[in-house]
C-alpha cells in the first residue's frame, strides 16, 4: 500500500471515530482505551475502561462499514471493561443494570451482550419503562468467538471459551470450551 493510500485510509478511519464520538451522549466515561474502530457511547449511566483496552481491528471484518456500541441505559447502569481487554469490530452492550468484562478478555467481531430483553416478554407489559435485568460478569481470560450473543444473567468463568455463533443464556463454568444455541460445555480445557 503506497504512502497516499495509507493517508486516505487513515484521514477516513480517524474522521469516523471523532464522528461517533461527537454523536456519543454518554458523559460519565472513565478511562482511555485504545479506539481503532468507531465507538458509540450512550446513556445516563457510567462505563469504565481499565488500562491497555482496545476497540477495533484494523485487519478484520466490519472494519469500515460498522461501528461499536455502548450503552448504560439508566443513571445506576455501569458497563466496566477491564485491563488489557481486547474487543473487536462491531460489539455491542446494552446494561440496564450491570455488564462487567474483566482483565485479559479477547472478543471476537459482531458480538453482543445485554443484561435484560430490552422489553418485558408478556404482551401486556411491553410498553413499560420498567424492565427486568440481571448483570452478566465476564471472568478474566476469557476468549470469545466471533458473532456470540450473550444474554441476561450470565458468568462466564475465567479461562473459558466460548465458540463461534454461540448464545450464551446460562453460566458457564470455568475452564472449559463452550459452544452452540444455546451454549453448551463441550469439554474441559
Amino acid at each position: 500500500m503506497s504512502i497516499v493510500d495509507k493517508l486516505k485510509q487513515l484521514i477516513f478511519v480517524k474522521s469516523r471515530i471523532w464522528k461517533y464520538k461527537l454523536l456519543s451522549s454518554c458523559s460519565n466515561c472513565i478511562g482511555e482505551p485504545k479506539i481503532f474502530h468507531p465507538l458509540l457511547m450512550n446513556g445516563k449511566g457510567q462505563i469504565l475502561f481499565g488500562k491497555n483496552v482496545q476497540i477495533g481491528v484494523i485487519n478484520s471484518p466490519n472494519f469500515y462499514s460498522h461501528y461499536s456500541y455502548l450503552e448504560v441505559r439508566n443513571s445506576n447502569s455501569k458497563i466496566v471493561i477491564g485491563d488489557n481487554t481486547s474487543i473487536n469490530n462491531s460489539f455491542s452492550a446494552v446494561a440496564f443494570s450491570n455488564i462487567t468484562i474483566k482483565n485479559n478478555v479477547l472478543i471476537g467481531v459482531n458480538c453482543s451482550i445485554i443484561d435484560s430483553d430490552g422489553h418485558e416478554l408478556d404482551s401486556t407489559k411491553r410498553d413499560s419503562l420498567d424492565v427486568t435485568s440481571k448483570s452478566v460478569y465476564i471472568e478474566n481470560n476469557v476468549f470469545i468467538g466471533d458473532n456470540v450473543t450473550i444474554l441476561k444473567g450470565v458468568t462466564i468463568g475465567a479461562k473459558s471459551i466460548i465458540g463461534a455463533c454461540s448464545v450464551v443464556t446460562k453460566d458457564v463454568p470455568p475452564n472449559v470450551f463452550a459452544a452452540g444455541n444455546p451454549a453448551k460445555v463441550i469439554r474441559n480445557l
